[in-house]
């Protein structure tokens, strides 16, 4: 086998989901680098690939990366896989695929599962543009700060989130983007106690208090992107100007909103701005 870099990805949780290439290239590599090697060996003993393995983490990448270079250097290949899912999507990786290209060594993708790609299909949410912003941030003020800064954002948004943070972190996503925003929650997903429930944040956040959304696994988060305008700023406060020459100014919001498609509240809050 040529020396090769293989990036192979494998189930995020049913195991029959891996193909039948990902198990060929395991069993020819020379070597598995695995994110967690105990974790790893289930899958590999329930395939029968008897590969070498060795640990290659965030805590170790640093060191391990060169060692590994100089493998595929000598002509050895190697097969990279993550605990779940593709490598290098909140994983480690991107050093060694990187070091990979700077010594011209060949890397392949084996493609396969992934936890965003399988949310995404079974949403029910526009896709056709997405942004995945991984985990938020673990301090409450801190990710307050990054969903108001996602918050104007038109493209569907895609979080990954661990369990004891998903109550906090639907509250706050209900707090800044409005208790109607359309969100799905998936856990658990391919696994026995799968679920996949869309609505808006509001009931989505009912549903986790009453404990109908299960707080356990891990979750992916689609969040629904707002809707985009093609009214500026400026070209509604041009027409809530006409409008206010002839009404006052709450009823000139008013109309100017329903002709713009913007919020009454948010034409008038423009021009309180524009008059200081």
């Amino acid at each position: 086998m040529q020396a090769t870099l293989y990036i192979v990805a494998t189930p995020i949780g049913n195991l029959a989901d891996i193909s039948e290439r990902a198990i060929e290239i395991l069993k020819q590599v020379d070597l598995i680098a695995a994110e967690d090697t105990r974790h790893s060996k289930t899958l590999l003993e329930r395939f029968t690939i008897k590969t070498k393995i060795s640990a290659y983490h965030e805590h170790n990448e640093e060191k391990v990366t060169s060692q590994l270079i100089q493998q595929l250097l000598d002509g050895q290949s190697i097969a990279l896989i993550s605990d779940a899912g593709t490598p290098l999507i909140n994983d480690p990786g991107y050093k060694l695929v990187v070091a990979a290209h700077d010594n011209n060594i060949q890397v392949v993708p084996i493609p396969g599962p992934s936890a965003i790609i399988t949310a995404l299909s079974a949403c029910g949410l526009p896709i056709s543009k997405f942004i995945y912003e991984g985990y938020l941030p673990a301090k409450s003020e801190a990710r307050k700060t990054r969903l108001r800064e996602l918050k104007n954002e038109s493209r569907t948004l895609v979080f990954y989130e661990a369990p004891h943070r998903i109550v906090e972190s639907i509250k706050i996503m209900q707090e800044i983007f409005g208790a109607e925003r359309r969100v799905t929650v998936a856990r658990e997903l391919t696994k026995k106690f799968e679920q996949i429930i869309r609505d808006n944040l509001s009931v989505i956040n009912e549903k986790i208090e009453s404990g109908e959304i299960k707080v356990k696994g891990e979750f992916v988060v689609v969040v629904e992107g707002t809707k985009e305008t093609s009214i500026t700023d400026q070209e509604a406060l041009r027409i809530n100007h006409i409008l206010s020459e002839k009404l006052s100014p709450k009823d000139a919001a008013g109309l100017a909103a329903k002709i713009t498609g913007r919020k009454k509240n948010e034409i008038y809050q423009l021009a309180l701005k524009k008059d200081l």
